[in-house]
C-alpha cells in the first residue's frame, strides 16, 4: 500500500508494507516530529501544548504512544484525551487554548488503516501551505529533538462530557422537546468512539436507545463507511425493534446518516439540509456544501430566503468558504454537518442533537419528514485512462459541449442545468489516472441517463 501524504496529515495501513509504504512506526514519528517543527515555527516563544485523541481502531493505541512519544521528545506538552471523537478532539483544542491537535483516525477507513489529521490552534485542518512544509521537513527530516531537560510532559484529560455539555448549551437544541417525543431510537457506532459518546448524549437528551455493534474495539462488523449498503442490519434492527428511527456515526464521529421508522434509509445527502432546515427556520443567512453535494440544500435554502454558496470539494474548503460567507450552517453531503458558532468542524454529535429536535418539533415521522425535502438522486461513476495526459482535454471538451449552461471550473468541471434542477460534476483524482463523475438528477434514471451522456463523451475522446 501506498502511504497517503497530504495537507491534513498522513494515512496508510498498518504492518503491511516498509517504511514510506505504509504507516510504519518510523513514518508516524517523522510526521510528528515534523509537525512539532512547524508549530515550533508558528509559535516560537512558547511551551507548546498539543491535543492527542483516537478512535478504538485496533492500532490506536500503539499509535497514540508513539505520537505522545515523540510529540514529548519534541518538547511538547502532551494532553492525551485517549478515546475521543474527531469533533471532540478539535473542540478539546479550543477548550485547552492549545498551540494545535492530532486526531488519529482514518476516518470510515478499513480496519487496517490509520492516520494523522493535524490541527491548527482553532482545532480546524491546516492550510496548503502548512501542511505542505510539513511533508518537506517529514521528507528532508530537518527537525530536531529536545535537550533532556526540555522534554515535553503528559497529562491525561477525558472531553467527552465538555463536548456533550456544549452541544446541549448550543441555543437551539431542545432538550425538553426531545425528552417529550418520547423517541426510541436504534444506534450503531460501528464498534468506534461512537458507542462511549452518542449513548452519553442520548441518555442526557432522554431518548430510548438501542446500540448494535457496540463494543469500541476497532473489529467493524461491517464496512464502517455509514452509506445505506453498509446499514442493511441497522435498518432490519429499526423495523424488529418498532423504533422511531436509526443513527449511524462512522468510527470517528464526524459523518451522521439517519434510518428511518420503515427502515428506509432518510439518504446520507439529507442529513445537511434537514438540519439546515431547522436551523434556517430560526437564523437567516448562508448556507454552504461541496459542489458534489445534493442540490437539495440550496433548494432549501432559498425557499428560507437565503443564498447557497458551492465550495471545492475537501472539509477545510467548506469551513474556509464558510467563514468567508458568515454561513450560518454547512457542511458536506456525506452526512457531515458544520455547525459554525460551535466549531468549523464536522460534527454528528451536534448534528444529532439538533436533528432530534427539528424531529420533535415537527410532530413527523421519519419518512414523513423526508417526504417534504425534494428528491433527487446522485450517480456516481469513475473512468480510468490509460494516459493521464487526456485529462485536462476531456475536461475542456465536457466544458465546451455544455458551454450554454452554466459552467464552473475552480474545481474540475461542473454544469449547473438550472432549469431542470440537475447537474453533473467531473473532477480528476491527483493520485490516479481517474476522472470521477458525479450527476445529480429528480430520479436515478435521469442521473444515470446523464452520465452515460458524459461517458460518452469521454470514450469519444480516449478510443
Amino acid at each position: 500500500m501506498t502511504l497517503i501524504k497530504s495537507i491534513s496529515g498522513i494515512r496508510g495501513t498498518i504492518g503491511e508494507g516498509p517504511v514510506g509504504d505504509s504507516l510504519s512506526p518510523v513514518d508516524i514519528v517523522k510526521f510528528t516530529a515534523a509537525y512539532a517543527a512547524q508549530l515550533k515555527e508558528k509559535f516560537p516563544d512558547q511551551k507548546l501544548r498539543v491535543v492527542v485523541g483516537r478512535d478504538a481502531r485496533m492500532s490506536g493505541q500503539m499509535v497514540e504512544m508513539i505520537v505522545c512519544g515523540t510529540l514529548i521528545s519534541c518538547g511538547v506538552d502532551v494532553i492525551d484525551a485517549g478515546l475521543a471523537s474527531t469533533p471532540t478532539t478539535e473542540m478539546a483544542v479550543i477548550f485547552e487554548k492549545a498551540n494545535g491537535g492530532i486526531i488519529l483516525t482514518a476516518s470510515h477507513n478499513p480496519k487496517q488503516w490509520n492516520a494523522l489529521k493535524l490541527l491548527n490552534e482553532k482545532g480546524e485542518f491546516l492550510n496548503a501551505e502548512e501542511g505542505g512544509n510539513i511533508v518537506k521537513c517529514a521528507e528532508d527530516e530537518t527537525f530536531e529533538f529536545a535537550k533532556v531537560d526540555q522534554l515535553g510532559t503528559l497529562t491525561y484529560k477525558d472531553y467527552t462530557e465538555d463536548h456533550i455539555k456544549a452541544v446541549l448549551d448550543y441555543p437551539l437544541v431542545d432538550v425538553q422537546a426531545i425528552a417529550d417525543a418520547k423517541l426510541k431510537v436504534v444506534v450503531d457506532p460501528i464498534n468506534s468512539v461512537g458507542s462511549i459518546v452518542v449513548p452519553m448524549l442520548l441518555d442526557e437528551l432522554g431518548v430510548d436507545y438501542v446500540v448494535i455493534n457496540a463494543e469500541p474495539n476497532g473489529n467493524f462488523e461491517h464496512n464502517p463507511e455509514p452509506i445505506p449498503e453498509n446499514l442493511t442490519a441497522l435498518s432490519s434492527r429499526v423495523v424488529e425493534e418498532g423504533a422511531d428511527m436509526g443513527i449511524a456515526v462512522d468510527p470517528d464521529v464526524d459523518r451522521l446518516a439517519f434510518i428511518s421508522e420503515n427502515g428506509e434509509p432518510f439518504g446520507e445527502e439529507y442529513t445537511l439540509v434537514a438540519v439546515a432546515d431547522y436551523i434556517l427556520s430560526h437564523k437567516k443567512g448562508a448556507t454552504v456544501s461541496n459542489l458534489s453535494s445534493s442540490r437539495a440544500l440550496r433548494d432549501v435554502t432559498e425557499a428560507h430566503g437565503c443564498t447557497y454558496h458551492a465550495s471545492a470539494v475537501g472539509e477545510l474548503n467548506v469551513s474556509t468558504l464558510m467563514q468567508k460567507e458568515s454561513a450560518v450552517i454547512g457542511g458536506e453531503g456525506n452526512g457531515g454537518v458544520i455547525v459554525p458558532d460551535l466549531h468549523y468542524g464536522r460534527d454528528a454529535i451536534i448534528g444529532i442533537a439538533l436533528f432530534l429536535t427539528h424531529l420533535a418539533k415537527k410532530k413527523l415521522s421519519m419518512s414523513a419528514l423526508r417526504a417534504t425535502y425534494p428528491d433527487y438522486y446522485i450517480s456516481k461513476n469513475k473512468v480510468e485512462l490509460t494516459d493521464k495526459s487526456l485529462i485536462d482535454k476531456i475536461l475542456d471538451e465536457v466544458k465546451e459541449k455544455y458551454s450554454e449552461y452554466r459552467v464552473s471550473t475552480y474545481d474540475g468541471v461542473k454544469v449547473d442545468f438550472d432549469a431542470d434542477h440537475k447537474w453533473i460534476c467531473l473532477r480528476k483524482s491527483n493520485t490516479e489516472p481517474i476522472i470521477r463523475i458525479y450527476c445529480e438528477a429528480h430520479d436515478k434514471e435521469s442521473a444515470d441517463a446523464l452520465a452515460n451522456e458524459v461517458i460518452e463523451v469521454i470514450n469519444d475522446i480516449v478510443k
